[in-house]
């Protein structure tokens, strides 16, 4: 099973567990999150949700191959059922990240409440170098957490950048070495167990409901210039040299 996932002490662990292909996310896997999700969500035992991947990759994103295969077709595609779920969960949700964290390994982050990085982790955001455009509201995010452009830089370039980066504008908590991510993500998670959890749900859903209407809005948006994009000879043009392990040669466009 590439998604594992189990609860103790008050906290459900969501575990991304495909590291022969570098934590790549599946359609199935998708659902999978997105259902553990929303059983954290109705179970009353559940305090927080941890949110972590393998020593050394937290995910490299989406697996293309599969991606392909079957692309998003609309709202109820897996990955927007994933989206909307993590939006949705009421609990505290807190990620652990060791080693890469692409694209969504990036933008699921800035949805979650308590993010701790290791030292040697990279993110990235590479939308544009598949053709392909921001998603998960990144477009909006990202730009209010860095300005436009350091934004421009991990958004139109697909600059990578290191987790004292993350922590710097704002998208992670900590960095920390990697041995100790996930106990001190987990303790953290903990933590919950000793407040109330009504007045935690009730100012999680204070700091969200801002933005969320916007937030939708945007990723509404977002989502329908991505699936035109996955239609467009540039993102062709990528996803065919990725493949075939080439350069992609974007000069005829």
């Amino acid at each position: 099973m590439s998604i594992r996932t189990a609860t103790l002490n008050g906290v459900a662990t969501i575990e991304i567990a495909r590291p022969e292909k570098k934590n790549a996310l599946t359609q199935a896997m998708y659902t999978a999150m997105a259902d553990a999700l929303t059983a954290a969500t109705a179970d009353a035992v559940v305090r927080a949700v941890l949110i972590t991947g393998q020593p050394g990759m937290f995910t490299s994103g989406n697996d293309l191959e599969d991606f392909m295969q079957r692309p998003p077709q609309g709202e109820n595609s897996p990955v927007f059922n994933f989206m909307r779920a993590l939006l949705d969960c009421d609990k505290p949700v807190v990620a652990a990240v060791t080693g890469a964290a692409v694209g969504i390994g990036t933008t699921m982050l800035l949805h979650c409440d308590l993010v701790y990085v290791s030292d040697e982790a990279r993110l990235a955001m590479p939308f544009v170098s598949l053709g392909l455009v921001p998603e998960y509201a990144s477009s909006l995010l990202v730009p209010r957490l860095m300005g436009h452009v350091k934004a421009a830089e991990k958004l139109m370039l697909g600059e990578p950048f290191t987790g004292s980066d993350a922590v710097d504008c704002g998208i992670a908590n900590a960095v920390l070495p990697a041995g100790e991510v996930m106990n001190h993500a987990r303790r953290m998670a903990e933590r919950f167990n000793a407040l109330p959890p009504g007045a935690v749900r009730d100012t999680k859903r204070l700091m969200r409901a801002a933005q969320k209407d916007q937030l939708l809005s945007v990723m509404a948006s977002e989502g329908e210039i991505f699936k035109s994009r996955l239609r467009s000879p540039e993102a062709m043009e990528a996803f065919q040299a990725f493949f075939q392990k080439r350069k992609p040669d974007f000069s005829k466009f």
